[in-house]
């Protein structure tokens, strides 16, 4: 269901704080190249396409990312 902003909410990435935790959201409304809208803990927000959506799940389930945490305190 969407809220008032028209944005189908998804996933909450955390949500163990109140910090304002990173989200994923659908945006029905907008253009299909800016559809999936995913928001940080800072008020910004990055805008993609379902395919965009698709091939960053798909690095990330292959492994491509797994670099980027490494030394990465927990």
């Amino acid at each position: 269901m969407a809220n008032e902003t028209g944005l189908q909410h998804v996933a909450t990435f955390c949500g163990q704080c109140s910090c304002g935790c990173p989200e994923l959201y659908i945006d029905h409304d907008a253009l299909p190249e800016r559809r999936i809208v995913i928001t940080d803990d800072f008020g910004q927000r990055i805008q993609m396409s379902h395919d965009q959506l698709r091939d960053l799940i798909a690095d990330v389930k292959s492994g491509v990312l797994d670099g980027v945490l490494q030394g990465t305190p927990a």
